[in-house]
């Protein structure tokens, strides 16, 4: 399969908009459930989710419900859109190319509280407080910086341990050269059998996208030291997508702190343990 992946907000519905519109076929829909009436404002042009979102593996694959079984020689051309966890458990069969997108961690942040914003309205008028509840206790235990890290970590290290074929694509960079960047990726997808819409697919990035301010958000639980590496990680993969020893020891240093820090009872811990760690 070709999956398409990255953190929630990092540009994952906009690259299986753009790969689409080249020509491949997809699993998922634009809007799964009722999230054209909840959540759409968050994503316009649509999500194109699908339950394989958690992972090609044995829970997902064959359907829970209708047994049917994706092989995968059948399945190879095939666009499938698979957050991070989800990569990180799939079935090594299923990862014939990989297009991975990393946004900034800020922005990052923005844009998942804008989402949750939009969510909370929707449940609350619809649901009450209760659904408002029951909706953020689905979301993740740490707060968005964290989040960001812990799962972008787990990418850098699944493709270097795995090493399956990857494009690993900066948002910024997408923004900023849409043509370069669509042709680079389009032409590691290329079959030689299968013709591609370059021009098609580079009409879908906005140029309105390449206009926007980068996020001021301020973390309340990152030191300094944190903020360079996150800083450095996004930048170095912005560049050349190269990580230096040096990077990658940082990189490695700065998991090992803050995996240790946040804990799965975090929650549990007061307020202003939780901001001075």
């Amino acid at each position: 399969m070709i999956l398409v992946t990255g953190t929630k907000r990092s540009g994952t519905s906009m690259w299986m908009q753009i790969l689409m519109a080249a020509g491949f076929t997809s699993f998922g829909s634009a809007f799964p459930a009722n999230w054209g009436q909840s959540i759409k404002e968050a994503n316009s042009q649509g999500f194109f989710e699908s339950r394989l979102r958690e992972g090609i593996y044995y829970r997902t694959n064959p359907h829970p419900e209708t047994g049917q079984f994706l092989f995968p020689h059948a399945t190879r051309r095939h666009l499938v859109k698979v957050f991070i966890p989800g990569l990180v458990r799939s079935d090594y069969a299923y990862l014939d190319h990989v297009v991975a997108s990393i946004r900034p961690w800020r922005d990052y942040c923005s844009s998942l509280e804008r989402l949750c914003s939009i969510e909370d309205a929707f449940m609350e008028k619809t649901g009450g407080q209760d659904a408002v509840e029951k909706a953020r206790a689905k979301r993740s235990p740490f707060p968005p910086e964290i989040e960001w890290w812990f799962e972008n970590y787990e990418l850098i290290r699944d493709l270097a341990t795995r090493r399956y074929p990857f494009q690993l694509i900066a948002h910024g960079r997408l923004l900023a050269e849409p043509r370069g960047t669509i042709e680079k990726v389009l032409s590691f997808l290329e079959d030689g059998q299968t013709p591609l819409n370059v021009e098609a697919a580079l009409a879908v990035v906005e140029p309105k996208l390449s206009g926007r301010s980068p996020s001021n958000y301020q973390s309340e639980y990152l030191n300094p030291q944190d903020i360079d590496v996150f800083d450095a990680v996004y930048a170095s993969i912005h560049g050349d997508g190269r990580l230096s020893a040096e990077l990658i020891n940082a990189l490695n240093e700065t998991q090992n702190r803050l995996a240790k820090r946040f804990t799965l009872d975090w929650r549990e811990q007061s307020s202003e343990t939780r901001k001075t760690g």
